[in-house]
């Protein structure tokens, strides 16, 4: 199985792909700007892009340059996705350095970029040089979900490639042949995920995911009065930051050990230079990678509330398209016949004010007790 096996839906985008791997007339250059929307794959065709680079046969998926591009352990494949807010301007210029090195051991140099969107603009401006004066055989493949979301000065000098919502259908297919899930599940899961491949997997392969999403979308029904508004929304984010502690507890304490390790803590009559500024400089990374992943967390929340009522807002309208959440189609359409569709419009709005108000770093019990008393008609 080659390496575009699981680029579901962009047969456009890998056609294009293979034609700069096979070398042909005008197809390669040495910056690639790859943007599409949430789950639709970025990542995965900048790592297979990678490794088809590497591999003798064009990415044939069994070899061993495919088979450690993909996985990261390609010494001549850089892959960078942060868990913090941002890439800062040191860590860009780490790559710069890394990419004017000779490949060791494939046939040239690839950084792939997954969040290039987080980019400080200091650290643009050290990406920019690097790009503008490619080193040879050096390839940059950044992702961001619109090219917009890239400074004009490096998107400008980068190819293109945009790659589009894969159809339910497709996930379907995906997660049946990948991971093994029933016809059945396979299909709930492609379609309350609308097309995000990374969110149906996680659906079809965690039942407590699927239990969670159940949990939320009974929230509506839930809210009679300020009080359940409220505590509603200490529950949401309280889930979240566990949710986040989850995932960086055990990661936060492995990183400050080997820190320690690294400034010779522990070391009989040792005295650390700088010591405190690098535990202290840890400690905000990893404050800001949990932030990162609460907001991720509280976003999940937002994208469920907002098929909830898009569906409602289709019956309403007498709109003949599938429902997300067709399993709840009964309440959905009760839902429809209480309230005015100007009613589900605010609601709508209310979800878009939250995730902005969370994108500004207002307070997130804050955002979402006031998006949820909104949700309730309490205003």
């Amino acid at each position: 199985m080659t390496v575009w096996a699981d680029l579901v839906g962009q047969d456009r985008v890998v056609e294009v792909l293979r034609r700069a791997v096979a070398g042909d007339a005008h197809a390669m250059t040495h910056a690639w700007l790859v943007t599409g929307p949430p789950g639709s794959g970025r990542s995965n065709a900048a790592r297979a892009f990678a490794a088809a680079l590497q591999c003798e046969r064009g990415g044939c998926g069994e070899c061993s340059a495919c088979r450690t591009s993909l996985s990261g352990a390609h010494p001549d494949v850089t892959l960078v996705r942060t868990e913090q807010l941002s890439i800062g301007v040191d860590e860009v210029r780490d790559l710069v350095r890394r990419a004017a090195m000779s490949p060791t051991l494939g046939r040239c140099q690839v950084l792939v970029v997954e969040d290039a969107d987080r980019v400080t603009e200091r650290g643009a401006d050290a990406l920019l040089k690097s790009i503008e004066e490619p080193a040879t055989k050096t390839v940059w493949l950044l992702c961001a979900p619109t090219p917009d979301d890239v400074v004009v000065t490096i998107r400008s000098r980068c190819r293109r490639i945009e790659l589009s919502t894969p159809s339910a259908a497709a996930v379907a297919e995906l997660l049946v042949r990948r991971d093994g899930a029933s016809p059945e599940l396979a299909e709930f899961a492609a379609r309350v995920a609308q097309g995000h491949i990374g969110r149906a997997r996680m659906l079809a392969r965690n039942e407590a995911a699927r239990v969670r999403r159940a949990e939320l979308l009974t929230l509506p029904g839930r809210l009679s009065s300020l009080g359940e508004c409220l505590t509603a929304a200490a529950e949401l984010v309280d889930s979240a930051t566990q949710e986040a502690s989850a995932t960086t507890t055990e990661l936060d304490a492995r990183e400050k050990a080997e820190l320690s390790e690294a400034l010779g803590f522990g070391t009989k009559g040792a005295r650390p230079r700088n010591a405190q500024a690098a535990l202290r400089e840890l400690d905000e990374q990893q404050k800001a990678r949990a932030k990162r992943l609460q907001r991720d967390a509280l976003d999940r929340v937002l994208t469920e509330l907002t098929t909830y009522y898009r569906d409602v807002l289709l019956v309403q309208s007498g709109v003949a398209a599938e429902l997300i959440n067709a399993e709840l189609r009964a309440e959905i359409e009760a839902v429809a016949r209480r309230d005015a569709p100007e009613a589900t419009l605010r609601r709508i709005d209310a979800i878009l004010a939250c995730r902005e108000a969370l994108e500004g770093n207002v307070a997130p019990l804050l955002a979402l007790e006031s998006l949820l008393v909104t949700i309730a008609g309490r205003r």
